[in-house]
């Protein structure tokens, strides 16, 4: 079983001339530099300095893999681009939730009532 369940997956990157291990590989390696790139964000929040080069980081690490796939694609079906698009907008929607979170946690002033998290409930206050 998982040897079809590997065949499969290795025959997706032969019919549309993506390689699975560097898309894996690629989708991988960029969740940690994503994850600086967030740290980075909220630490110039904080300072009250640019969040853009951040923002820009966070955003191309984010999409990396799926630009991957976008460049180096081949026959790809239509459906894979919609999944992509949505894949891609609702991930953003909830880093940009939860960055906003952080971001007004870090730069509220103490004694403040605790901002809501992304879930839509109250952080709780920090000990």
């Amino acid at each position: 079983m998982l040897e079809a369940l590997r065949d499969w997956f290795l025959s997706l990157g032969t019919e549309y001339g993506v390689n699975p291990w560097i898309f894996g590989g690629i989708y991988v390696g960029a969740i940690p530099l994503f994850s600086l790139s967030v740290a980075w964000l909220v630490r110039n929040a904080r300072q009250r300095r640019s969040i853009v080069a951040p923002a820009l980081a966070a955003g191309f690490f984010f999409v990396s893999a799926y630009l991957y796939l976008i460049i180096a694609g081949e026959n790809v079906p239509a459906w894979v681009y919609v999944f992509v698009v949505l894949l891609v907008a609702g991930g953003a929607w909830s880093a940009v939730r939860k960055v906003r979170a952080q971001i007004a946690d870090a730069t509220a002033p103490e004694g403040t009532p605790a901002p809501p998290d992304a879930s839509g409930g109250t952080l709780p206050p920090e000990a």
